[in-house]
């Protein structure tokens, strides 16, 4: 994110919490990274396009019905869906800032950085050796190529990393009453499967 746009979104952020749209979630206790609460009017302005869409999209549509699936669903569909195999991203964190990064857009701006520079030789180079460690799943290979390219974290401006690891992006819990008995499933990371298992 360049610099003006990233002013521009904490000026929105900032915009939205004074004035009720959002509050971050469980702030009193030091609160959640990215997570926020609804306020009053931003409870208010997400129903109203959530209302404005359904009645675009299904209502005024003869040949379009309406489904809202259940949040949790059998842990097969995740399966065979490939969500629980390939949902992950290699992330790694610098141990000063305690921030977590995307491996893989660390290089990205790094190379973009590159291009900006007309250094178009290293930037190739670097894109192919990315392609081939990611296409691996090599991870000690992305952070080497992170250490290489002298890339510092944006927050602190320190190069102290930890290793890269692969995070699944998929919430787990267990379903039942009991934790020993229980199944273990997944919030639904993509709202549209609901649509495919129940088109029968």
């Amino acid at each position: 994110m360049s610099k003006n746009n990233d002013e521009l979104f904490k000026n929105v952020i900032a915009h939205a919490k004074e004035y009720g749209f959002v509050f971050q979630s469980s702030e009193i206790y030091d609160g959640l990274s990215a997570v926020y609460d609804y306020g009053q009017y931003g409870a208010e302005l997400k129903n109203n396009i959530k209302t404005y869409w359904w009645k675009a999209m299904v209502q005024l549509n003869e040949n379009i019905v309406g489904i809202d699936s259940a949040i949790f669903m059998h842990p097969k569909i995740w399966e065979a869906s490939g969500h629980v195999a390939g949902f992950n991203d290699p992330m790694i964190d610098n141990k000063d800032s305690k921030k977590r990064y995307r491996a893989d857009q660390l290089l990205e701006e790094k190379i973009a950085k590159y291009e900006k520079e007309g250094k178009t030789t290293k930037a190739e180079t670097l894109q192919n050796a990315m392609d081939d460690a990611l296409k691996a799943e090599d991870f000690s290979r992305l952070k080497e190529l992170i250490e290489e390219h002298e890339i510092a974290d944006p927050v602190s401006g320190t190069r102290n990393w930890t290793e890269v690891r692969q995070f699944n992006l998929m919430f787990s819990t267990q379903f039942g009453a009991m934790a020993e008995g229980s199944d273990q499933v997944y919030l639904r990371p993509e709202t549209a499967q609901g649509i495919f298992v129940n088109f029968l």
